[in-house]
């Protein structure tokens, strides 16, 4: 994977710095976790770390301004071009792991609206509305790396990155102001209700009724937590999101929407913080 391989590059040249680029990091599984902060919190820390190492000092020293300023007044510095010609590298090496430029269509009739980080989609169906809604921010799991086994490349042993955003179904009647709002996720651990071919892979948290159209819940709205469920009744409300679409099927192809968006906003951060970085 892309962002193990920039890594190894980083390490390589953190261990020709020598002796002074010693930096005390956590064990390297608790850190290699696909798509979460600790690789790219890592590959942060070394880049800053490989910038002292060459005589980098602190923000507040006059020994910093040693760049020159282009015709946009800001600084640039050796430190600047060798971080825009790593993102430069970085942004070409994710788009050749991507997927495709647009993103995966959900089946049944939904529609898609995105802003930003956050996704709607939007079906209607016999005098209801179905939403339902998600944000791809901090929604990549944390996994533990296992060590490659010998003779075993360690990029064979990489599990792939997805997302898996907790979502919120809106189940609206469209002859009246009330919704019920079912908070959904993804459980680490699988449990299953039934033989394992029939266990679901999401479950509901929360229900609760809101008024239509509210952006968040209304605390002194009743919630019912489901931990304590009765399993019949959490059964019968999972048949019910099923009957409306929301069902194992379109949780896979939200996991494949949500991933694939991840992945994209991830490549305009990136590029957006090269042109910040050249100016």
């Amino acid at each position: 994977m892309l962002r193990l391989r920039f890594l190894s590059r980083l390490v390589s040249v953190s261990s020709r710095l020598g002796p002074q680029a010693t930096l005390t990091t956590p064990p390297l599984a608790s850190v290699m976790r696909p798509g979460h902060p600790g690789i790219r919190g890592l590959a942060r820390s070394m880049w800053l770390l490989c910038s002292s190492a060459s005589g980098r000092r602190p923000l507040g020293s006059s020994h910093l301004l040693n760049g020159v300023s282009c015709g946009c007044g800001a600084l640039h510095t050796e430190g600047d071009k060798a971080f825009a010609q790593f993102l430069i590298d970085e942004i070409k090496e994710e788009k050749k792991i991507q997927k495709s430029s647009s993103l995966p269509k959900v089946s049944g009739g939904w529609e898609i609206g995105l802003n930003g980080t956050e996704a709607k989609l939007v079906r209607k169906v016999d005098g209801e509305k179905v939403t339902v809604s998600f944000n791809i921010n901090n929604s990549i799991p944390p996994t533990m790396e296992e060590e490659p086994q010998e003779g075993q490349k360690g990029s064979e042993n990489e599990p792939e990155i997805i997302s898996t955003p907790n979502f919120v179904v809106e189940v609206t009647k469209l002859l009246n102001n009330q919704s019920l709002v079912f908070d959904c996720h993804y459980p680490e651990d699988e449990i299953g209700r039934g033989d394992e071919d029939d266990s679901d892979i999401f479950a509901i948290r929360e229900v609760s009724f809101q008024p239509t159209g509210e952006d968040s819940w209304k605390e002194t709205s009743y919630t019912l937590n489901t931990d304590s469920l009765d399993w019949a009744l959490y059964d019968h409300l999972m048949d019910f999101l099923a009957d409306r679409g929301v069902d194992n099927t379109f949780a896979d192809e939200l996991v494949e929407l949500s991933t694939a968006l991840e992945h994209q906003e991830y490549i305009k951060f990136l590029e957006n913080l090269n042109s910040f970085i050249k100016c």
